[in-house]
């Protein structure tokens, strides 16, 4: 354990742990960005996510464009490798889309902080700039 002079910069930030870090440190290779894989084609991977209250789905890093849909409402934190963490509130049909240029990534993880379930479909492009991190076919 690090002492406190010594500590890692996140740690500051109480909603950043040792345990987290760990789990952040090896996340460069865990391209499962969702619980369930549910399709997948030469064109795209299908994703569900679905999180009860507290829930929460490990780092995971994006090198694919792709693009998630809210399917119902709640409100999650995302952590992120920079540090930032992020509170959001969605409703059913947010959504948002991300490029990623050759070599370029986007690691963070994503929690449950409501007290409903909360629900994402994410598609993966496949073809994309960068290779697939994994094959979960």
């Amino acid at each position: 354990m690090q002492t406190a002079e010594h500590a890692h910069p996140f740690l500051a930030n109480q909603h950043w742990s040792e345990a987290l870090l760990k789990e952040l440190s090896q996340a460069g290779t865990n391209g499962r960005v969702g619980q369930r894989l549910v399709s997948s084609s030469d064109r795209v991977n299908v994703w569900l996510i679905a999180m009860q209250p507290g829930d929460r789905l490990p780092f995971h890093t994006h090198v694919l464009d792709y693009m998630w849909c809210a399917t119902t409402a709640g409100k999650a934190r995302s952590r992120y490798s920079d540090g930032k963490v992020v509170d959001m509130d969605y409703t059913p049909g947010d959504t948002r889309h991300f490029h990623f240029a050759s070599g370029e990534s986007m690691t963070h993880d994503l929690e449950n902080i409501g007290d409903t379930v909360l629900c994402f479909t994410t598609i993966e492009f496949l073809d994309s700039e960068n290779t697939p991190l994994g094959d979960y076919s």
